[in-house]
């Protein structure tokens, strides 16, 4: 109880009015039938922040950075209302230390001469955080003086209405006193919540002896019962009307108010006590049952949210686990990742148990993920490193022999180490286009240099020139119609072309690719289209399914080359025109083995016939 005491006769009243309450015309207090009210709270308590899950707002606050989070913080203090959300400021804090240990864990050591990259956030944190609390602590200590202002204040109002009870003065001149007593009640600010209670049931019993006590006329009580039914109508109507408010929890947080301002108002005329509680309580009822029916549908909500985000972990974890031996793959499957991460944010929140650890769950599966990608590629950086150590081999042997004179012995050794090149992984991309540019200029000089000081006996040049007058003979050539005399013509080109020797390096596969492309266009049915097809001259013609897959082969040979010619030559930015041709030459070789598979099936049915 207050410090205001009662005397023994006031006891003795308290008494006998809680025997005569039912039959009391002036009684304060509410129908007994009363059953649903809203939840009480005690009004002058602190006001409440608006509270969202906590759930939500650690997942919220798992995603911030702690930059982030220092901007948070110092928004919230720097806010109107940064006294009524400590909560939400202690949260920031230890979401702020949570993420902080965990870098720190992460990051255990840090190289000597390096400022620690997490000890300027942290002290600029722990600034601000201090700067709060201490006006946090400043704003709680002027907060309880005014409290306790507030309670000497109603005790004294309490003294003053004490008076009016015990002078039972004439009703004409206690009745306005009274008023004033209820209007400074009103405006006196919140009390300590340990004396609320017992300063408020002082107030109330004394307000109901006023009522007893007091020989106030018939008139003035009837009018004091008519505002206080006014009133009351006025507050019914307000709680009918957020019964209609789409944000049911902001509805129920106006109904508490509504709730307390009713508490502050008297009785009453008894033929009306009945019908204006019932109407009240029913519009409390209406948003209670909304209020409660809201928790259960977000409740269900929330448990299929749990499901989708169990199956959203199931897919990840899948992932984690799965043999994956490729960069594109690697790649790929990142991508799956982010389109499931961003899945998994639409996602609303599930139950207040479960959300934390599905999200834990969920963080674990795609960290594994992540880890062991960055495990990949640092394997994968160890093959390229050692890949590159093999061709810096390659590197430096071709350097060696780029002035040998030993043109047969060393351009044998130059072939055979282009195709060790080739057979060799990739290489760090800084270092790729370098060290195929230095590889391919050992290559380029000696060759050059060979084909200088070839002797006359083996012009390269020379025979360059003669080779492609030896083209340009067969292109001219019209075949005679008669088999055996289209083939002596082309047994001839091919005895001339076998007769003329070596072609520069740099030349050899397009002169190759031109000679054969002449000799298929002008006898077709006669033999293979290339010197490799195995035909000797003087040979009886074949079938023509016979010469059909010799040509057949002959093309499969020519993609694998042009093929190779690309590995070869990609590396090289330069050697973009040279791999444009070798790819329209693919596609015309696929184009022609098309034919020549119609061809050889039609040929197969003739046989068949």
């Amino acid at each position: 109880m207050s410090d205001t005491k009662f005397p023994e006769e006031v006891q003795q009243t308290v008494s006998d009015v809680e025997e005569k309450v039912k039959e009391e015309v002036l009684e304060t207090k509410e129908p007994a039938a009363a059953e649903e009210k809203a939840p009480e709270a005690a009004p002058d308590a602190q006001p409440a922040e608006e509270k969202a899950p906590e759930a939500e707002k650690s997942e919220s606050l798992a995603d911030k950075t702690l930059a982030e989070l220092s901007e948070m913080f110092q928004s919230l203090k720097e806010g109107a209302d940064s006294m009524l959300r400590s909560k939400e400021a202690e949260n920031i804090k230890s979401a702020f230390y949570k993420l902080l240990g965990k870098l720190k864990s992460e990051n255990p050591e840090t190289p000597a001469g390096i400022t620690n990259p997490f000890e300027a956030v942290e002290e600029n944190f722990k600034a601000i955080y201090a700067d709060y609390k201490k006006e946090r602590a400043e704003y709680n200590r002027e907060q309880d003086a005014k409290r306790e202002e507030n309670l000497a204040a109603k005790k004294q109002i309490i003294e003053d209405l004490k008076a009016i009870v015990e002078n039972n003065e004439d009703a004409s001149a206690s009745f306005p006193a009274f008023r004033e007593i209820q209007n400074r009640w009103r405006e006196a600010g919140p009390v300590p919540v340990t004396a609320y209670r017992d300063i408020n049931d002082t107030y109330q019993f004394y307000v109901e002896k006023f009522y007893d006590m007091v020989k106030i006329s018939r008139d003035l009580r009837d009018l004091d019962f008519q505002k206080n039914l006014e009133a009351k109508q006025q507050f019914c109507e307000a709680a009918e009307k957020l019964s209609e408010n789409e944000n049911v929890v902001s509805a129920f947080h106006e109904l508490q108010k509504l709730h307390e301002q009713w508490k502050e108002f008297g009785p009453v005329a008894k033929e009306f006590r009945d019908d204006i509680w019932n109407r009240f309580k029913a519009a409390t009822a209406v948003i209670n049952k909304r209020y409660q029916a809201h928790f259960e549908t977000q409740k269900e909500e929330q448990v299929a949210n749990l499901a989708a985000k169990q199956a959203l972990c199931e897919q990840v974890e899948a992932i984690a686990e799965k043999e994956i031996s490729s960069s594109s793959e690697w790649n790929e499957l990142s991508r799956k990742i982010e389109e499931i991460q961003a899945e998994w944010r639409k996602i609303g929140f599930a139950t207040r148990k479960e959300n934390q650890k599905i999200y834990d769950r969920f963080r674990a599966a795609c960290d594994r993920f992540y880890a062991r990608k960055r495990e990949y590629y640092n394997e994968f950086k160890d093959s390229m490193n050692s890949n590159l150590a093999k061709k810096m081999a390659i590197i430096e042997e071709a350097e060696a022999l780029k002035s040998s004179t030993e043109w047969k012995k060393a351009t044998d050794k130059f072939i055979e180490l282009q195709k060790q090149w080739k057979e060799i992984g990739a290489v760090p991309r800084k270092k790729s286009e370098q060290i195929w540019k230095r590889f391919r200029a050992a290559c380029d000089e000696f060759f050059a240099e060979r084909d200088k000081q070839a002797k006359p006996a083996n012009d390269f040049y020379g025979n360059l020139k003669a080779k492609r007058a030896l083209i340009d003979e067969i292109r001219a050539y019209e075949p005679a119609g008669d088999e055996a005399a289209d083939a002596e013509a082309y047994k001839g080109f091919s005895e001339r072309w076998q007769q003329i020797g070596h072609v520069p390096f740099k030349d050899k596969d397009e002169v190759n690719d031109a000679y054969r492309s002449a000799i298929r266009e002008k006898f077709p049915r006669t033999s293979a289209s290339s010197p490799r097809s195995g035909s000797r001259p003087g040979r009886a013609p074949r079938s023509e399914k016979d010469i059909l897959m010799d040509k057949y082969r002959a093309l499969q040979q020519d993609i694998t080359t042009y093929e190779n010619n690309i590995g070869f030559f990609a590396a090289s930015k330069n050697s973009e025109p040279l791999i444009k041709q070798m790819q329209e030459r693919i596609e015309q070789a696929k184009a022609e083995l098309k034919e020549l598979e119609e061809k050889i099936r039609r040929s197969e049915e003739g046989e068949a016939e």
